[in-house]
């Protein structure tokens, strides 16, 4: 934002600090007019014709701006999102294995698990393997997850997100 002696503009639309429309005046009267109320004039819409300022307090409006951002930093949810590889012909004690680590990841607050299969050399020949493999983990975490994105394919890697069930979906079943 652009303010007081910085304003380049001949003349400014004038809004005074209770947020009524003044009218258009020349730069100079409106810092006049900002100075002896003990405020700054800042220019709000610098590309209208003519540009519109407005008298407030600048250091006031920066805090509340600063506060209204920490605010909705406090009450934005962080999500965690873990990834766990597979490889398309996993046997199964492996595959449970990988399937205890899914589960304890999905148990805590706000994480995914973004399941991913890396088809190397010739593996990628046989996509419906890897396809397969991550169908058997959607369903074996059906209990406790909805999947939010379905088995695709992202270069040579094919790849599933898992994220744990609402409340509300866990008292339906």
């Amino acid at each position: 934002m652009i303010l007081n002696e910085r304003i380049r503009a001949r003349e400014v639309r004038l809004i005074d600090a209770d947020g009524e429309q003044v009218g258009v005046m020349s730069k100079n009267d409106a810092l006049r007019r900002a100075s002896d109320e003990g405020l700054d004039l800042v220019l709000i819409s610098p590309n209208a014709k003519p540009p519109v300022a407005r008298v407030m307090d600048y250091g006031k409006y920066r805090f509340e701006q600063q506060k209204k951002l920490k605010e909705s930093r406090k009450k934005s949810k962080t999500i965690s999102v873990k990834e766990i590889r597979l490889s398309p012909t996993i046997e199964g004690n492996d595959f449970e294995t990988k399937l205890k680590h899914v589960r304890k990841f999905l148990t805590k607050e706000n994480a995914k698990v973004r399941v991913s299969i890396r088809f190397r050399g010739r593996a990628i020949t046989h996509k419906e393997l890897g396809q397969q493999v991550l169908e058997k983990m959607a369903e074996a975490t059906s209990d406790i997850a909805n999947v939010t994105s379905k088995p695709k394919m992202e270069g040579r890697s094919m790849f599933l997100m898992l994220a744990p069930k609402s409340d509300k979906d866990k008292n339906k079943k």
